[in-house]
């Protein structure tokens, strides 16, 4: 039971809600497609990007607290209900299944599960983000760094296996942007094309 809300709490997608609710478009519709926190960003502006980033996030805590609060606590379900709300976010069941990549929400599964290794590998994604202004390339730091902090801080097994997981995810997900990495083209914060 806490699986399945884990993921329509993940399917509630706040990028699409804030794009009908402020400007009455599909924010799919607009900017890279993705209907996540950094293009929110781009296409609505700084407030509700950072509004978008932070309720994404706090799906990814409240769908691994439902494991505590409805379920047995265990490791295996925790990290369970955080894969359940990171697939609704990527495939929402509201809208189409055409969600986000799910970035957001992971770092709040993450913050939940493991603390430590997701604060220290948010403040190198952050920190990436602030040189270079690609969130694609903090994004993908964040997912790469964390399995090992997570194996070197000894957290449960199931964590470090989940935390591989998010990783080969997130670059699956984010393959198009890698390849625009390596070119060069790679859009930026601020940047208005349509790349993403």
């Amino acid at each position: 039971m806490s699986i399945l809300i884990g993921y329509l709490l993940g399917s509630i997608s706040f990028s699409f809600l804030a794009g009908k609710l402020l400007k009455g478009i599909d924010i799919r519709k607009h900017g890279s497609g993705n209907a996540g926190a950094t293009n929110t960003l781009r296409v609505l502006g700084v407030g509700p990007g950072v509004t978008v980033l932070l309720l994404d996030a706090i799906k990814g805590v409240i769908a691994v607290l439902l494991g505590i609060w409805i379920g047995d606590g265990s490791a295996l379900l925790l990290v369970l209900c955080g894969v359940a709300a990171i697939a609704g976010h990527n495939w929402p069941v509201y809208f189409g299944f055409r969600g986000g990549k799910g970035i957001a929400t992971t770092i709040g599964v993450m913050l939940t599960l493991a603390p430590l290794p997701a604060l220290y590998a948010g403040i190198v994604c952050i920190l990436a983000i602030v040189v270079t202004r690609y969130v694609s390339l903090g994004s993908l730091l964040f997912t790469a760094i964390l399995p090992i902090l997570v194996w070197i801080m000894h957290f449960p097994i199931e964590i470090f296996y989940f935390s591989l997981l998010v990783f080969v995810f997130a670059w699956i997900r984010h393959r198009s942007n890698i390849v625009r990495l390596l070119k060069g083209q790679e859009n930026k914060i601020g940047s208005k094309t349509k790349s993403g």
